[in-house]
């Protein structure tokens, strides 16, 4: 179940994993975002199949990520009118993106994964 990567753009990656029958693929800035993006979406594949299946947010309810960004999660009543979470950023201006926008963006908490060790896990899946 290793993901293929794909340069679709200027350091643009999609991640394509195949488990037969099934292939998912998603697309970030980085290799290791692309490929959370396809687990996630092998995540919502699997629920169509199995609709008591509850695919869980790949992020924290409440984070602060790499940029210093503060991000909240939306309460469920208001996800199809605002998206998946809300957030502040340096000027504290205030906006909401979707699971899936987050996830191409690269979005992850500032304590997760510091940007040295992805690109070591990087070097290392091109090594193999």
């Amino acid at each position: 179940m290793r993901p293929e990567y794909t340069e679709i753009e200027d350091n643009y990656f999609r991640a394509s994993i195949t488990v037969a029958p099934f292939r998912v693929s998603g697309e970030s800035s980085t290799k290791a975002g692309a490929r959370r993006a396809a687990l996630y979406e092998a995540d919502k594949t699997y629920r169509s199949y199995h609709p008591s299946y509850r695919v869980q947010s790949p992020f924290p309810e409440e984070f602060v990520d790499r940029e210093g960004v503060k991000w909240f999660r939306i309460p469920q009543s208001k996800r199809d009118e605002l998206g998946d979470y809300r957030f502040v950023d340096e000027s504290e201006e205030e906006d909401y993106a979707d699971i899936e926008s987050m996830l191409t963006w690269d979005v992850r908490p500032a304590d997760a994964n510091p940007p040295e060790e992805e690109d070591e896990e990087d070097e290392e899946d091109e090594d193999e």
